[in-house]
């Protein structure tokens, strides 16, 4: 892949100035540009994606907002600052600062084709670093116009590119000698993605996807519980890795929330038309995927209270609510990346947990209760990256907020300060001060030297405290 090979070599050499430039003022004027033109580049991901114009500006807005926090925070977050020498160390300084990697390459997803994307490439941007960004070959078009942008709004070497195609250039940047891969994707093909990276031993971050839990409590209100459910579950066509995709209600408030949120479902109607709720499918393969889902859950005894199998007629799924479904059922244990929910009773917030966390993915999870200390001690006992509390997605629209999983959700941090550092390489350095009172590092050491920081060191690590297991 010559196209992905020179795009690395030029950002190899454009990284060199970007790191030395004004890399915070050159991003705000992207941001401007991003910002102006908005509706024009919301028309392209409504083109490409099949979502709403106005889902296609929340997102860019939101996306614009991670911009902007992290091209004026990069260089708090990121400068060289002093930290303790520590009593060994006493004759030296010390320091700790963040350095570019280099080149980062980004593979993006069709779901969020700005948003999800520049969770990455604002702050590997922020941070230093040169950007080659392959968009899914579901979304070139979103991937282009995000590159003009920039062209038209820096003027410099080629910071940012972009190369267009499909699982082959993927693989050709894991393997064109890039310093790190940012990829958002299926479990499965990050599998892939990560074993290409290995060859070259080049570190990735992965977003993978989710099977979120919510978590409804007796006391919740329910009306803002169902409407954040229909709202995680069925916006964007439920294709949100960080929705709704599993609901467990304490059985106190099951019938009555079951019966609100198919009261929303049930006047849901996807459309092409602009003000339609939600678009159709991006992708083609992924009704039939839905549909099995729908179909496992309905044959192995769970209900279905709003839609079924015939819900799916591509390119549309219209909402389907699924109640009592087994936990073995795929429509449980598989991300089904539609607008469908499961809704399950619970006996109380204790199993609640315990069938939350029965998944081997660990992205997004969300809380109703009106006891804000039970919310929080729920969500520090919750195996998920991100928590809402009453609310879905809250953590989405905050900058300051790092985001992502463990197990099959991926690993690695975007957003926020963990998002900068993510994309930097620590750099440590300690310099004498002055002469050390207590020479040790020397092959000339002193005997009693040596004696006298042996009682030193016993006085102030083997006193003060009873040993490990003691009584």
């Amino acid at each position: 892949m010559t196209d992905v090979d020179t795009a690395v070599t030029q950002a190899r050499e454009a990284a060199t100035w970007w790191a030395t430039a004004d890399r915070k003022n050159h991003l705000l004027t992207w941001k401007r540009h991003l910002a102006t033109h908005c509706d024009e580049l919301a028309d392209v991901i409504r083109a490409e994606t099949g979502k709403p114009h106005g889902d296609a500006l929340l997102e860019i807005m939101l996306a614009v907002e991670h911009l902007d926090w992290a091209a004026r925070n990069a260089g708090r977050v990121l400068r060289r600052r002093r930290v303790r020498s520590g009593l060994l160390a006493a004759d030296h300084g010390a320091a700790l600062e963040y350095r570019p990697l280099g080149v980062i390459g980004v593979i993006g997803p069709w779901n969020y084709p700005v948003y999800t994307p520049l969770g990455s490439i604002s702050y590997a941007l922020a941070a230093g670093n040169a950007v080659v960004f392959k968009p899914s070959e579901h979304t070139p078009k979103t991937g282009l116009w995000l590159a003009e942008a920039w062209s038209v709004s820096v003027t410099g070497p080629p910071v940012l590119q972009v190369i267009t195609g499909a699982g082959e250039t993927g693989a050709a940047l894991c393997r064109a000698g890039v310093d790190k891969i940012a990829f958002t994707g299926s479990a499965t093909t990050a599998r892939k993605v990560m074993a290409t990276c290995a060859e070259t031993l080049t570190p990735l971050v992965v977003e993978g996807g989710g099977k979120d839990a919510m978590i409804v409590a007796a006391d919740a209100n329910l009306d803002a519980a169902a409407e954040a459910a229909a709202f995680g579950g069925f916006g964007n066509a439920g294709q949100t890795c960080a929705g709704v995709e599993r609901i467990y209600v304490e059985r106190a408030a099951y019938p009555l929330f079951l019966a609100k949120l198919r009261s929303i479902a049930e006047n849901l109607k996807p459309g092409d038309q602009d003000l339609a709720p939600y678009g159709r499918m991006t992708t083609p393969e992924q009704p039939a995927i839905v549909r099995g889902h729908v179909a496992d859950a309905i044959a192995r005894g769970g209900r279905a209270v709003v839609g079924g199998v015939e819900s799916v007629r591509p390119p549309y799924i219209s909402p389907v609510i699924l109640a009592e479904v087994p936990e073995d059922s795929t429509a449980i244990t598989e991300e089904t990346f539609g607008p469908t929910v499961v809704v399950n009773p619970v006996d109380d917030l204790d199993q609640a947990v315990e069938l939350a966390n029965a998944s081997r993915y660990g992205l997004a999870t969300s809380i109703f209760t009106r006891d804000r200390r039970t919310a929080f001690g729920l969500v520090r006992r919750l195996r998920a990256g991100a928590a809402s509390i009453n609310s879905v997605l809250g953590f989405a629209a905050v900058p300051a907020l790092p985001f992502g999983g463990l197990g099959d959700s991926g690993f690695g941090r975007v957003h926020g300060a963990d998002g900068l550092r993510e994309f930097s390489r620590a750099q440590s350095v300690a310099w004498r001060r002055f002469p050390a009172p207590l020479a040790l590092m020397t092959f000339d050491r002193d005997a009693a030297v040596l004696a006298r920081a042996v009682r030193l060191f016993k006085i102030r690590h083997a006193r003060g405290g009873r040993a490990a297991g003691s009584r």
